[in-house]
């Protein structure tokens, strides 16, 4: 394939011509591109993916808060269910009304009013909770899912019919400085979700560990 393009232009120079048939190996705009989620990608291709500066500030403000009230931190990390194959089908306007407004069903049924949720990549929606027990967590989540449903989006390459996120709840009871390897956790309760189908919530509870940690080393 490479030499076809090469030999079809050997008037060019040489890494003109390798350059266009690099070029014709990939796809030429993003929107050719099924999925153009970098957290997705990144994952993917078994990469640590890089999160904005919103995400940092709000997972150490988390973090820091929960530790200096001696009280449990929760993060949940919501992605819609086959968002890829949803841009394939009915194309990038429409992916993007569709995480609008699953963000939006999301942001009104957040547990308090100070809490936030934040956009991560195209499809990846990420909800810092601290001092929230983790029963008010679950049930958020519950209520979140319930909402998405009740919007009635079509995703006609879901099984299901309809548009649905799998979630991961990480619970910490955060001490000293802000570990970054708190929100690897919710992206492995999100993988294990997604492992399991669509529309699944599960959690990753680190306190049992983290206190018998404490009692061994008190």
């Amino acid at each position: 394939m490479i030499d076809t393009v090469i030999d079809k232009n050997l008037a060019e120079p040489f890494w003109s011509r390798v350059r266009t048939a690099l070029g014709a190996l990939r796809p030429t705009t993003r929107d050719a591109q099924p999925d153009s989620s970098q957290p997705v990608i990144a994952r993917a291709m078994g990469m640590r993916p890089k999160l904005g500066a919103p995400i940092e500030a709000a997972l150490v403000g988390g973090w820091t808060s929960a530790a200096a009230g001696h009280v449990s931190l929760s993060l949940l990390v919501i992605e819609i269910d086959r968002m890829h194959d949803y841009l394939g089908a009915y194309g990038k306007p429409a992916a993007d009304d569709c995480v609008g407004s699953v963000m939006r069903a999301i942001a009104q049924n957040l547990p308090r009013p100070g809490d936030v949720c934040l956009l991560w990549g195209t499809a990846t929606f990420v909800i810092v909770l601290p001092d929230l027990p983790v029963l008010m967590a679950r049930a958020s989540a519950a209520k979140i899912h319930d909402a998405i449903r009740h919007l009635g989006l079509a995703h006609k390459e879901s099984h299901v019919g309809g548009v649905t996120v799998s979630m991961g709840l990480a619970v910490s009871n955060p001490r000293g400085n802000y570990d970054r390897k708190f929100f690897q956790t919710g992206l492995d309760a999100l993988k294990k979700a997604q492992r399991k189908g669509l529309g699944r919530v599960e959690t990753i509870d680190l306190r049992p560990a983290q206190e018998r940690k404490r009692k061994k080393s008190a």
